[in-house]
C-alpha cells in the first residue's frame, strides 16, 4: 500500500521495479562506496537534492555544466558530491540504457547519505525526468543565510511547503558544515556592541577562534556543533541554546511560529518526531515541479542535455 500513499504527479514508489529492477540498489551502493572516503558527500547530496528542487523543480537542472548554468551561481559554489551521481549514472547506463533519470538518482541519493548519517530512511517516489534549463539567474528562489522567517517561509509556501516543512527540512543542517565566510559576520561588527546577540555569549569565544576575523573564509565548521556528522535533534537543541551557525537557522528560534515546530521535535506536547517528519517533507518536496511524461528527457550524462 505504501506506493499509494506517496506519489506525487506521475511518480511513484518502484517506478523502475520492472525497467531497470537494479537501478535503487545501484544508488545505494554507489553512495555507500564513495560515503566511506569521504563523508562530506552525504550532507553534500542531501543539499544538492534541495538545491535542485528549488530552481526549475526537481529535475537535475543543478547536475548540469555551463559558463551559466545553476551550477555556477553563488549559493551552489560550495556543493559537493556531483561525482556520485556520474558514477552511479555510468554504471546504471551500462545496464539500462536511456531508462533511469539523473533527477531520480539524486532523489534516491539524497536518501540513502541521510541512512549513511544515522538518519531515518523513507519510500521516494521515482519517474521525475531531467530537465534541459540551468540557468544561474534562477538560483534566487534559493533561500539565503541572512533571509527572515518570514521571506523563507514565502520561498517555502510558492512551493506548497508549511512552516512545519520549512522547520524540518532545514533541520537537514544536522549534518554537515559551513565556510566561516557565510557566518563570521556575526561574530565581530554585527552590531555596535559586537555580535549578533542571538548568539549565546559563551559561544562566542568557541567561534572567534574557529573562524578568525581575517581568518580564512573557505575554513568549514560543522553546522550542528558537536553531532555535525550524525543526523539527530541536537541541531534544534542547539538553536534552543543560541548556538546556531547560519544567522537564518538561528532565527527559526527566535520567530514564534517556528520555534513552536522545534520544541514540538525537542518534546513538547504535542510531540513530533523529527525522523518521521523528515522522510514526510522530503517526499513533498521531491515532488515539486516534477516532469513526467513527455516532458523534459532522460540525460544520457547528467551534466550535458541530450
Amino acid at each position: 500500500m505504501a506506493a499509494a500513499l506517496v506519489h506525487g504527479q506521475g511518480t511513484r514508489v518502484g517506478f523502475y521495479s520492472a525497467s531497470c529492477p537494479r537501478a535503487e540498489s545501484i544508488v545505494t551502493l554507489t553512495v555507500q562506496s564513495h560515503f566511506r572516503s569521504n563523508p562530506a558527500i552525504a550532507p553534500g547530496l542531501l543539499r544538492m537534492h534541495f538545491h535542485d528542487c528549488f530552481v526549475q523543480g526537481c529535475d537535475a537542472s543543478i547536475l548540469i555544466n555551463g559558463p551559466n548554468t545553476e551550477k555556477t551561481a553563488p549559493p551552489n559554489s560550495l556543493l559537493r558530491g556531483y561525482e556520485v551521481i556520474d558514477d552511479a549514472k555510468t554504471q546504471i547506463e551500462a545496464i539500462c540504457p536511456g531508462v533511469v533519470s539523473c533527477a531520480d538518482i539524486l532523489a534516491l541519493a539524497a536518501r540513502d547519505s541521510v541512512v549513511l548519517t544515522n538518519g531515518p530512511t523513507w519510500l521516494v517516489p521515482t519517474g521525475r525526468r531531467d530537465g534541459r534549463v540551468s540557468q544561474a539567474s534562477d538560483a534566487s528562489n534559493l533561500p539565503g543565510f541572512t533571509e527572515s522567517v518570514d521571506s523563507q517561509k514565502q520561498k517555502f509556501a510558492a512551493f506548497g511547503l508549511n512552516t512545519q516543512d520549512l522547520v524540518t527540512l532545514v533541520g537537514g543542517h544536522t549534518i554537515g558544515t559551513s565556510a566561516c565566510q557565510f557566518f563570521s559576520y556575526r561574530l565581530y561588527n554585527f552590531t555596535a556592541n559586537g555580535p549578533d546577540p542571538s548568539i549565546n555569549p559563551a559561544f562566542v569565544p568557541t567561534l572567534q577562534s574557529l573562524c578568525p576575523q581575517n581568518g580564512d573564509g573557505s575554513r568549514r565548521i560543522d553546522l550542528d556543533t558537536g553531532s555535525g556528522g550524525r543526523f539527530d535533534t541536537s541541531y534544534f537543541t542547539n538553536l534552543r541554546n543560541g548556538r546556531g551557525i547560519l544567522e537564518s537557522d538561528q532565527k527559526l528560534w527566535t520567530d514564534p511560529s517556528t520555534r513552536t515546530v522545534i520544541q514540538r521535535f525537542l518534546g513538547l506536547v504535542p510531540p513530533l518526531t523529527f525522523n518521521v517528519e523528515f522522510g514526510r517533507s522530503m517526499v513533498k518536496m521531491s515532488n515539486i515541479g516534477v516532469k513526467t511524461d513527455t516532458n523534459g528527457e532522460i540525460r544520457r550524462v547528467c551534466s550535458a542535455i541530450n
